[in-house]
């Protein structure tokens, strides 16, 4: 085994793909981290605190374990360290492995009505992981980011009762075996009578449409969400979901954005701005995935029409959320790798994975 330094910590390798394309899981005293498209690729360790990782034995052994330690405790992170003799056991690490893939699933499996990628049953598969927790309870002798049963079962009280009617024996028997776990951390599973899972109308309201201009729209275009810039289960992950407009009108001009919804996340004051070489512009998107604003020039002067018309817009660029590099080639690996779950679902698919692939979409 190889140790290196990486961000000041040691960990058995640098991570080589984008954040988007990697399962991570925090336990006590690393983090550990997966390619999820790439089964060849091994894991990753990146240890925290050696001392606290006591479970380490469980996959590199007795000896193995010793070795680390004794090569990593007051050594600081520099040289990469060459420890002969210790490899990890990758079966004893995939019920990590699995257990990673679902907190990846809850944030960034691609839902999106343009694409066909169904979603998933977030109380399902929250339920699911917090089963694969609490089994993995050895590895979580501290609380860490991973670790909370009861958080991740909290949100869906309603929805896991609902569940219990719907007569599929295999949602039933996890929320039955959820339902026992959630008495253990002091959840309990609340009555409903109704239950939404899930935004249905994927609608965009009218007025703002890539295709056309209305009257007094000076251009017209769309963009893409950076999926890393927004929260997750809020917007479509299709590319070229933003729709933008430019309009004038008394003598002044002003942006009209409207980004495709999906999911049950809330848009409202998700940020978003315009930019046209000098003129740019900036607000916040309302509940409908909407927002309208004034464009400003170099000097911070509203755009006159004359100059909106006078423009070339072609160079427009909209921008969702927070400020971040991230490709189209990105987004489109993370689809294509939902699409072949959904198309012959894995060995390790969760029971939502299952079921939206079952799912008429």
């Amino acid at each position: 085994m190889r140790l290196v330094a990486d961000a000041g910590l040691w960990s058995t390798g640098h991570q080589a793909a984008q954040p988007q394309l990697v399962a991570v899981l925090e336990v006590s005293g690393a983090v550990l981290s997966w390619i999820v498209d790439d089964p060849t690729h091994a894991a990753q360790i990146t240890f925290t605190d050696v001392d606290r990782a006591d479970w380490l034995w469980r996959v590199l052994g007795e000896s193995g374990h010793v070795a680390v330690a004794a090569a990593v405790n007051g050594r600081p992170p520099g040289a990469d360290v060459e420890i002969a003799g210790v490899d990890l056991q990758p079966e004893s690490l995939e019920p990590l492995r699995r257990l990673a893939l679902g907190h990846w699933l809850r944030r960034w499996w691609p839902v999106s009505e343009r694409d066909g990628i169904a979603a998933l049953d977030g109380a399902l598969l929250d339920a699911e992981i917090a089963m694969l927790t609490a089994a993995a309870e050895d590895y979580f002798t501290d609380d860490t980011f991973d670790s909370d049963v009861a958080a991740l079962l909290r949100p869906h009280t309603a929805a896991l009762s609902a569940h219990l009617h719907a007569g599929d024996p295999r949602v039933i028997e996890l929320v039955t075996g959820c339902a026992d776990l959630a008495d253990d951390v002091g959840v309990v599973l609340a009555e409903s009578a109704c239950v939404t899972q899930r935004r249905d109308d994927y609608a965009l309201a009218a007025g703002v449409d890539g295709r056309g201009r209305g009257a007094g729209a000076v251009a017209a275009g769309t963009d893409s969400v950076k999926w890393s810039a927004v929260p997750p289960g809020v917007f479509d992950a299709a590319e070229d979901t933003v729709e933008w407009r430019v309009e004038a009108a008394d003598g002044t001009a002003k942006a009209i954005v409207r980004v495709r919804l999906s999911g049950s996340g809330l848009s409202a004051g998700i940020p978003v701005r315009l930019r046209s070489d000098k003129f740019t512009g900036s607000g916040v998107l309302d509940a409908d995935g909407a927002a309208t604003f004034p464009l400003l020039d170099a000097e911070q002067h509203p755009v006159a029409e004359s100059a909106a018309w006078d423009h070339d817009w072609r160079s427009t660029a909209v921008a969702v959320g927070a400020d971040i590099d991230e490709s189209p080639q990105t987004r489109e690996r993370i689809r294509e790798f939902a699409r072949s779950r959904l198309r012959a679902p894995a060995g390790d698919a969760f029971l939502a994975e299952v079921l939206a692939a079952e799912s008429d979409y």
